[in-house]
């Protein structure tokens, strides 16, 4: 397709039989010929593999390295140290939305890379300088309760990396670099690995019974592990204290960007915040769908899916603050009412 970009795995995708669907400008996996519902409860039963190579890496390097990420993301990089990896937020100036959620990775002393999400990697570089290597390496997300076991046959150092935590290691003679981060609330590694490596890694976690999984079951996942994504429960006009990510700003520094507007924003209270909301039976949620109580609209779903796990119906939603758990609510998906419950995040506890 004209105007996208291709995973170094493209081929090995359509060797087996992937559905290919357009995402953040990257062709990607939806599902293979298991279907998003296999992929999804493999993952949380045994183990799966994610090729998440759409998602942008900056590295940015040398002296001024950390003090340039700390004055434009909310977190502190001071919380941790090399060797580790930090969940962080990209503000806007004016009105603190979160341009980018990131994970920032950091390999070494002076050396970062930082990992925004696929579409935002040309505002993130704009933020924080630094050289995009995107296009150089996949990333393969291994998945799973039993993700490290299943990739100690193949990569054994990779299955020792702890949760968070960064190292640079040697592949069958390619260098990567992995981290114990991931995106379904399971344990698991990201493993980026130079792009002529990728197909051989790829094959040895298919020989090692690690089932291949696409964006699909990534995305259920995430929505029961009650987790963001941008563009739903981030992104223009959401601040981190409306997605109730507040743990994430770093209050004790004095500069970051969009510092001021969010900091106006914890001293009047937000208007909304990010809630779940179990639903009665299989018929999924959807986004963009009012949320009732009592008749009266009282907000929005971002996010809205069925649960492989939980067997029925789950969303997230911005809410007025005070909305407390166990409130009946109902949701108009097109003019049709599906009866829920405000419940607490995650829906599905995390591993």
């Amino acid at each position: 397709m004209a105007g996208h970009e291709y995973s170094p795995l493209d081929a090995f995708h359509r060797q087996l039989g992937a559905k290919m669907v357009p995402f953040g400008g990257w062709e990607m996996p939806v599902a293979y010929q298991a279907g998003t519902l296999d992929e999804h409860l493999a993952c949380r039963r045994d183990a799966v593999v994610f090729d998440v190579s759409h998602l942008g890496t900056v590295r940015v390097e040398g002296a001024d390295a950390l003090d340039r990420l700390q004055r434009a993301f909310t977190n502190d990089l001071h919380k941790v140290a090399p060797g580790r990896a930090q969940y962080t937020h990209l503000l806007d100036e004016t009105d603190a939305s979160v341009l980018d959620d990131i994970i920032v990775w950091w390999v070494r002393d002076d050396v970062f890379d930082v990992m925004p999400n696929a579409s935002n990697t040309d505002r993130v570089v704009a933020a924080i300088g630094g050289t995009e290597t995107t296009h150089d390496r996949a990333v393969l997300a291994v998945q799973g309760p039993r993700a490290k076991e299943r990739l100690a046959a193949v990569f054994a150092a990779a299955a020792e990396v702890g949760r968070f935590r960064v190292q640079e290691l040697d592949w069958h003679g390619a260098p990567c670099v992995v981290a114990g981060t991931g995106y379904t609330g399971e344990a698991g590694v990201e493993i980026a690995i130079p792009n002529a490596a990728a197909g051989d890694l790829w094959a040895a976690l298919m020989s090692a019974g690690i089932m291949p999984a696409g964006l699909g079951a990534r995305d259920t996942l995430r929505l029961e592990a009650g987790l963001p994504l941008h563009g739903h429960e981030l992104g223009a006009g959401i601040t981190s204290l409306q997605a109730g990510l507040g743990w994430v700003v770093a209050w004790g520094k004095d500069e970051f960007r969009g510092r001021a507007p969010l900091a106006a924003e914890r001293e009047r209270g937000v208007a909304r915040l990010l809630r779940g909301i179990a639903t009665e039976g299989r018929r999924p949620p959807r986004a963009d769908c009012a949320v009732l109580a009592d008749g009266q609209s009282i907000g929005t779903t971002t996010s809205g899916n069925f649960s492989p796990v939980l067997e029925h119906g789950i969303a997230l939603a911005f809410l007025p603050p005070g909305t407390a758990d166990g409130t009946a609510v109902a949701i108009d998906v097109r003019g049709s009412h599906l009866a829920g419950t405000v419940v607490p995040l995650p829906f599905v506890a995390k591993h």
